[in-house]
């Protein structure tokens, strides 16, 4: 980061696009090197915790978050609290991790795969990672816990749907994303990806 005349300036690499989409093998192969390169670094850095109490806080506080249902809001917020307690309750091995893998984090290179947007590390379960990746992506990941894979999947709906709700949110669609990610998680399993979501937003 650089700060000059008051802006703050930094300078990224322009990778040039070499194939239109990333094979789920590519995807998933290109995550786990990830994975186990942030096993190594020594960063310090939240929980995937913080990124719940962030949303919860939003549910929370109806100046926040003036146009969700008192309704929504009760069952919002016990989606998170339930969540939150079934992940912890697990146990499961934590690290380093991206935060927000999705598909528009990562390029498609000569280079090969690479992920770009790391402002959301946090430490967790890579089924965290996980859960912000393509449904394919999934299945060509070594090891999961598919249990725990699906709870951080209803997480990742929660914490979208208490953010879409929150009073100046800047997504484009906001308010119609909110009310889409609530059905999903009323509507239950199978629980959509977010490329799933997305796709189905876009298609309305």
């Amino acid at each position: 980061m650089y700060t000059r005349d008051g802006f703050a300036v930094t300078l990224w690499i322009y990778y040039e696009p070499v194939t239109p989409h990333l094979s789920p093998v590519e995807y998933a192969q290109a995550l786990e090197r990830l994975h186990a390169g942030l096993r190594e670094a020594e960063v310090p850095s939240q929980r995937f915790t913080g990124r719940i109490t962030e949303a919860e806080d939003v549910v929370a506080d109806p100046e926040r978050s003036p146009e969700l249902a008192d309704t929504e809001r009760v069952f919002l917020s016990g989606r998170l609290a339930s969540l939150r307690k079934a992940i912890e309750e697990r146990g499961a091995v934590e690290q380093l991790l991206h935060g927000e893998p999705h598909p528009g984090n990562v390029l498609s290179t000569a280079n090969g795969p690479l992920f770009i947007d790391f402002e959301t590390c946090c430490r967790g379960p890579v089924e965290f990672d996980l859960a912000h990746a393509p449904e394919m992506v999934c299945g060509h990941y070594p090891n999961l816990d598919q249990g725990l894979l699906d709870e951080c999947r209803q997480l990742v709906l929660a914490m979208v749907a208490a953010w879409r709700w929150e009073l100046g949110d800047e997504f484009p669609n906001g308010r119609l994303n909110g009310e889409a990610f609530l059905r999903a998680l009323h509507d239950g399993p199978p629980w959509p990806t977010l490329d799933t979501m997305n796709k189905r937003l876009g298609a309305q």
